[in-house]
């Protein structure tokens, strides 16, 4: 069965692009071109992975990420944006993108960031090992990596590719200090070229879930001037 890509995008030569390069990877894609229909096209093709512009006639990328993450969807977004300002990103990411490609781009660095996704998802057999499909506790939160779902007492969170990643690397390496490139290594991968801003604002996400509240964290520690840790 081949994988699914939705592509929501309204430039008809991009969106054409888009479609010719990644049906010549073997993907099968169907797109829609209006913020409005987005919604209604991912329910009904349920693609792998979705790439979502994020300025769209009807509704922003912004607005559809949001409706997608709250219907439980867990796909993996890549968003496209002409934007280069951070604070574009740390929106989107805050609403659940996994991944964002500023226009223009590069073919093989859009295929790159799709195959990374889909790897981190568990949409492709990029060969994980056993123990990485376990359940595993942080705190009392349960993660489980099949599900990408965290548990805590009766509250149940849906992770992004990227979340779920970081809580691995840090359950693999509890009580050792993680510098931000380490970490952005591990779950964005070597090719990725944003700040470690995007790294921090999925931090923040991540206490929330594991039900940290204010200032003073007690699961994932920042170490000023080096990255984060995992308190033992």
């Amino acid at each position: 069965m081949k994988t699914k890509i939705l592509i929501v995008e309204d430039d008809p030569h991009i969106l054409l692009g888009l479609e010719e390069v990644l049906k010549s990877e073997d993907y099968e894609v169907t797109s829609c071109s209006r913020g409005d229909e987005a919604m209604a096209a991912v329910l009904k093709f349920q693609p792998t992975l979705i790439v979502l512009d994020v300025m769209l006639p009807g509704a922003s990328g912004y607005d559809i990420c949001k409706q997608i993450r709250a219907k439980k969807i867990s796909s993996p977004i890549l968003m496209l944006t002409a934007k280069g300002q951070e604070i574009d990103k740390v929106v989107g990411l805050d609403l659940g993108a996994d991944d964002y490609v500023t226009k223009p781009f590069g073919v093989r660095e859009l295929l790159a960031r799709i195959q990374a996704l889909l790897r981190r998802s568990g949409a492709v057999n990029a060969g994980p090992q056993p123990a990485e499909e376990q359940p595993f506790k942080i705190g009392s939160a349960t993660i489980d990596p099949k599900t990408f779902q965290l548990k805590r007492g009766r509250t149940t969170e849906e992770l992004t590719a990227k979340e779920l990643k970081l809580l691995q690397v840090f359950h693999a390496h509890a009580g050792e200090v993680l510098s931000r490139d380490k970490l952005l290594n591990e779950a964005w991968g070597y090719n990725y070229y944003g700040t470690t801003r995007t790294l921090d604002q999925v931090i923040v996400q991540l206490r929330k879930k594991l039900g940290d509240q204010g200032s003073e964290p007690v699961h994932l520690l920042t170490i000023h001037g080096v990255g984060y840790k995992l308190a033992a």
